[in-house]
């Protein structure tokens, strides 16, 4: 369920922050296994995980999304174009997880290289592995929270009527206008409306 307040809001995304923290150091943990390619694994499989959760609390899931109104999902939809995410409400895949993942390539390059450097490179690759699913999974939770704080304003901004699609108000044709004018007698005209095209 989508959070309702903004104090609802926070709360969850002190939980999410405190998911992403705990396998960022799970991810930094797997660097010590000396094989190649098995923190990288298992960086995957965690992400596979944690970016569900992490839509999951905030109630944007793929599953919880087509159980709303089309209006709802439409004003989601539309937040989630213009922050750009491409994890918000949709399956979360190993192909999604890896394009993700490509975002930050080089510390995940890096971590596997440095790995094989003796002492320091063990303790690097773990630092980088940490900093790159810490990165991943706080800019998820960043923009599902962007999503949902704009929600929550946009349902103040008409309490008791539902928000309108994004897409809506920014194909709004329909802009009244009101002008008054003044007479030079000092008598209050009545108010003209027009539309403005």
């Amino acid at each position: 369920m989508i959070p309702a307040t903004l104090e609802q809001l926070e709360q969850v995304r002190k939980e999410c922050r405190t998911m992403v923290r705990k396998r960022a150091t799970a991810s930094a943990g797997t660097t010590l296994v000396p094989l190649p390619g098995t923190d990288v694994l298992a960086d995957v499989g965690m992400l596979m995980q944690l970016l569900p959760a992490i839509n999951n609390k905030f109630g944007l899931s793929q599953k919880q999304l087509d159980g709303m109104d089309p209006e709802t999902k439409s004003m989601i939809y539309g937040f989630v174009m213009s922050i750009g995410s491409k994890v918000i409400g949709r399956m979360i895949t190993k192909e999604l997880v890896v394009q993700v993942l490509k975002r930050v390539g080089v510390r995940v390059a890096t971590k596997s290289v440095a790995k094989f450097v003796p002492f320091a490179g063990q303790g690097l690759a773990a630092a980088l592995s940490f900093t790159a699913m810490r990165y991943v999974g706080n800019k998820h939770v960043d923009d599902c929270y962007e999503v949902v704080k704009r929600m929550i304003e946009q349902r103040e901004l008409i309490p008791g009527e539902p928000a309108p699609s994004a897409l809506e108000e920014a194909n709004s044709d329909d802009v009244k206008v009101e002008v008054k004018s003044v007479s030079s007698n000092d008598t209050d005209e009545p108010a003209k409306e027009s539309k403005d095209q």
